[in-house]
């Protein structure tokens, strides 16, 4: 057989706490195993779609993008009664519609089907089907659990569902063998229910991690994830070190009799074709309020920021002398030719909130040097008289979004996000960031050495002995410092300690809502990006780099700063006074 074999069930980092495996890693392993393409099927999430996509094809490898969705019993609306069962299925997406489809689910799961994790249903997948290829799922699918029920009547019925929703030639039953107990039984009733229904057969190996050796690393990963001890026998855990990035031939070997299922993999990603347009700019149409100060009926919101300009500098400057025209029209003309019009006007819009609700803000950075951003009122600095440069913000020969970061008083904050939310339709079209939190030199060797039981003053001391520098890796640390080497080299728990420690170090540990970014837009989001949601916000599933590097959304800084709160205060105490 020739090299055709494709892993389309992979685990990265971003099935956070449960796969271990770095997305360059993954590509990188694909490249040497001469493997022509890949599939990242994170739980629940596309965190790292568009990273893996990049990565892929940087490397020459066609990236499959999807992931695994959490599948409710009944209605994802339903959140009562304790955690229920909830299974998995493997989701592709088979072009750009199933793409996009993809994106609707996985923000359906967070913002709409969250009871402890993020879920879809029947109902919704049936809505959002179009495009995607769906893959039966491993061992905790819903087939295979009423298989391992011992009830083949009711799994030949969801599988027949499925079919339906999915449709023949995109829904396949997935065969998986990881030496587990009773996993040769699921293979072979899945055959059946195959012929049964008319359905293809693919295998996959549902990876976590890179080589049979990280079972360990990863072992402690799911402790980490669940608050367990490695020494506790009632855990959850793999039941054997099969979940690794296997080469063609090891699959091959596992699945020798069933040819035909192992070639699915790769017509599976010959038929999976997905264009992003990346690097293009996707901003929000700004719409003037009809009692905004300059609006005139049919105004252009060229001619309305030209207005604005000219109003705030007469204000400002009481007169508009050569060297302030000619600086004026310098810059609404670069701001025009690279199409930020409206970029500058919806900071605009929402800073006049601001103010006008009493609301402490200031815009810092390079913005400074904008004469446009100074006569809006954006920033309160005068560019011409401390001889600022405005190409460091906003230059045509280098193209970039702009990048105001704003400072708000930390009470008020939250009211500008909301206008911001109101003025352009919602949680659907406005979100929040995410960012994740990493498993640092420090953290990790708290994390694991708490898993490992190791006496919390021995993992305190070595924690301690890592110097505080900020990036430092374990590696780096052992090198520095002489006791901590020491210990290393003469003690075999801070051996182990160390060696499980250092293949979890920088993997995301969680995912949080970045302190200041906002992403705008005047259309639903999910046009182009997924949304999580984290407590009661909603964020997006890309960072701040995708967003506004990538997928060219709109991204601006809103962050609350206690010190303009305590300005804001004292300065009505005095005039109260």
């Amino acid at each position: 057989m020739r090299n055709d074999f494709v892993h389309l069930h992979v685990h990265s980092e971003y099935s956070l706490l449960d796969g271990a495996c770095r997305i360059s890693e993954l590509v990188s392993r694909a490249k040497a195993l001469k493997m022509k393409s890949m599939a990242l099927t994170d739980h629940g999430n596309m965190f790292g779609a568009i990273k893996f996509y990049e990565c892929a094809r940087e490397k020459g490898i066609k990236p499959i993008l999807g992931f695994e969705a959490y599948v409710a019993q009944e209605s994802r609306f339903k959140k009562e009664g304790g955690q229920e069962r909830i299974y998995h299925l493997t989701l592709l997406a088979e072009n750009n519609e199933g793409y996009k489809n993809l994106l609707k689910l996985t923000t359906s799961s967070y913002l709409e089907g969250f009871y402890y994790k993020p879920r879809v249903d029947k109902e919704i997948l049936n809505e959002y089907s179009k495009g995607i290829i769906c893959l039966s799922g491993c061992m905790k699918s819903e087939i295979n659990q009423n298989l391992l029920n011992n009830d083949y009547d009711k799994a030949l019925k969801s599988a027949s569902r499925y079919k339906d929703i999915f449709g023949t030639n995109n829904f396949f039953m997935e065969l998986q063998d990881n030496k587990i107990e009773r996993q040769d039984e699921l293979v072979n009733t899945a055959i059946r229910i195959s012929q049964d229904l008319g359905l293809e057969t693919v295998v996959t190996n549902d990876v976590h991690y890179m080589k049979p050796d990280d079972f360990f690393a990863h072992d402690a990963l799911l402790c980490i994830n669940t608050g367990k001890s490695l020494q506790d026998t009632k855990r959850m855990r793999f039941a054997t070190n099969e979940f690794y990035f296997k080469s063609q031939k090891q699959m091959e070997e596992i699945f020798k009799d069933m040819p035909e299922a192992l070639m699915n993999t790769s017509l599976i990603s010959d038929r999976c074709d997905v264009e992003l347009n990346l690097n293009e700019m996707h901003l929000p149409r700004f719409h003037p309020k009809k009692d905004s100060i300059c609006y005139k009926p049919g105004i252009t919101n060229s001619q309305f920021l030209r207005e604005l300009c000219r109003h705030g500098a007469l204000k400002i400057y009481k007169m508009i002398d050569k060297v302030i025209k000619e600086r004026l029209e310098h810059e609404l003309e670069v701001i025009e030719e690279t199409n930020f019009v409206d970029y500058f006007l919806i900071v605009w819009d929402f800073i006049d909130f601001a103010r006008k609700n009493h609301i402490p803000a200031v815009a810092r950075g390079s913005g400074a040097g904008s004469l446009v951003a100074y006569v809006l009122g954006i920033t309160n600095i005068d560019p011409i008289k401390y001889d600022l440069l405005f190409e460091r913000f906003l230059n045509s020969e280098r193209l970039s979004m702009p990048d105001l970061d704003i400072d708000f008083c930390a009470e008020g904050r939250d009211r500008v996000i909301q206008y911001v939310r109101n003025r352009y339709g919602g949680d659907k079209n406005v979100a929040q960031i995410v960012t994740f939190g990493t498993m640092k030199a420090k953290a990790v060797v708290r994390d694991v050495g708490r898993v490992m039981d190791i006496p919390l003053p021995v993992v305190d001391k070595v924690a301690k002995l890592i110097p505080s520098t900020l990036g430092i890796t374990l590696q780096e640390a052992l090198e520095q410092e002489p006791e901590l080497r020491s210990m290393h080299e003469n003690e075999k728990q801070i051996q182990e300690l160390f060696n499980i420690s250092s293949k979890l170090e920088g993997l995301r540990r969680h995912a949080s809502t970045h302190a200041a970014g906002v992403v705008i837009s005047d259309e639903p989001l999910t046009n182009y990006i997924p949304l999580a949601k984290n407590r009661d916000v909603v964020i997006t599933q890309f960072d701040d780099v995708t967003l506004v590097e990538k997928i060219g959304l709109l991204k601006a800084d809103f962050l609350g700063v206690r010190k303009l709160t305590v300005i804001d205060k004292a300065i009505k105490l005095i005039k109260s006074t």
